[in-house]
């Protein structure tokens, strides 16, 4: 495999495992003690991050016009 093909799929990996994680850590905030509204906060938060981690990997793994 080539350096490109190992980066994608690394960034990959990394940026799913990263979403599950968040994405599961907020949704026991939401449901728990929290509650939704308590938890909202706690979303904004996740949703904000997620679309920056995801932009990243698009920019170095797949738009590479550098």
């Amino acid at each position: 495999m080539n350096a490109k093909t190992v980066k994608l799929m690394a960034g990959l990996i990394a940026s799913l495992t990263l979403a599950a994680f968040v994405v599961g850590l907020a949704y026991s905030i939401s449901t728990g003690a929290a509650g939704f509204w308590g938890g909202l906060p706690f979303w904004i938060i996740t949703i904000s991050v997620l679309i920056m981690v995801f932009y990243d990997f698009w920019d170095e793994c797949i738009n590479k016009n550098k």
